[in-house]
């Protein structure tokens, strides 16, 4: 594995990226010490990727929904209790 100082790493930064994400991961060192290693990140496949609407058709949203328990909400906030209607 190649070791890269870190000056040359800025100085060939897009390179060095394009080479890690290619499959070629380096090692970056600071006066000839190891500091991190730079490879590519694994991404899942297309047909492995979760996306918005996996659950549709898994539950149906009732048609009130924006109104179911308006009047226990309402009474909460005026200080009704709605139990003892």
């Amino acid at each position: 594995m190649e070791t890269v100082n870190i000056h040359e790493a800025k100085t060939q930064l897009s390179k060095l990226v394009e080479r890690a994400a290619n499959g070629e991961p380096f090692i970056i060192a600071k006066a000839g010490k190891p500091l991190v290693k730079v490879t590519s990140i694994d991404a899942p496949d297309k047909d492995q990727q979760t996306r918005i609407g996996f659950l549709k058709a898994a539950f149906s949203v009732p048609d009130d929904f924006d109104t179911m328990g308006q009047d226990q909400i309402e009474a909460l906030f005026h200080g009704d209790d709605e139990r003892e209607k």
